[in-house]
């Protein structure tokens, strides 16, 4: 590699975050409006740019806690971004990230040094996002919805246990489409996603309702 050769130059890195959650039966994802140009008063997904003493993972941690205050959040790459113009200042690449969490757990500031406002939006009510990352959280929601069939990538959102009738609420409300409750029931447990506890939750004037936990 010549590092003489222009074309080298004026490159960086950018982490990207769609960070999801499912609130009363609504699929979510949690969105940050800038304070600065380029994009000023833009909403966008949770990043920035990637020091040149990070890896990505640590970055990725690093912008969501100075841009959200949100710490302790399991999350996976899942694409890389590289338009050449996908930012106006100069060539940066996109290693995007999905993450899932329960959002009545977790606090997160409104504003920061560099945003202007903070939260959570209906995947159907999305404004306008800076940047491609209205591609990126389309192809983040695709990530998420072959996963969650095969994985325990919805665990932080359930991080201990759950009746089915929530879990399948929730599957329901990312995929954006119905799911016959038994074979949903039959293909978790099947496949090891899910596990019985032999646990009960008492429900008012119900029968108590089987409670489970991801494998």
């Amino acid at each position: 590699m010549d590092i003489t050769n222009p074309l080298y130059q004026n490159q960086g890195i950018h982490v990207v975050l769609a960070l999801f959650t499912v609130e009363d039966g609504k699929f979510k994802v949690f969105l940050i409006k800038r304070k600065n140009q380029p994009y000023k008063d833009k909403w966008i997904l949770i990043g920035g740019a990637c020091y040149n003493n990070e890896d990505t993972d640590t970055a990725m941690r690093r912008e969501m806690k100075e841009k959200t205050g949100i710490e302790d959040v399991s999350f996976q790459r899942f694409d890389v971004f590289s338009r050449p113009d996908r930012s106006p200042l100069w060539r940066m690449i996109a290693v995007a990230h999905v993450g899932v969490i329960d959002c009545k757990r977790v606090h997160f500031l409104r504003t920061t040094t560099k945003t202007v406002d903070a939260d959570w939006f209906q995947i159907d009510r999305v404004p306008a996002l800076g940047y491609d990352h209205e591609e990126i959280l389309n192809g983040a929601i695709e990530f998420l919805r072959q996963k969650i069939f095969d994985s325990d990538i919805l665990k932080n959102l359930f991080p201990k246990q759950f009746t089915l009738p929530e879990l399948h609420k929730a599957y329901e409300s990312i995929l954006n489409k119905q799911i016959d409750r038994r074979n949903f029931r039959k293909r978790l447990l099947q496949q090891n996603i899910i596990a019985d506890t032999g646990l009960e939750q008492e429900i008012a004037r119900k029968k108590p309702a089987k409670l489970y936990r991801f494998v």
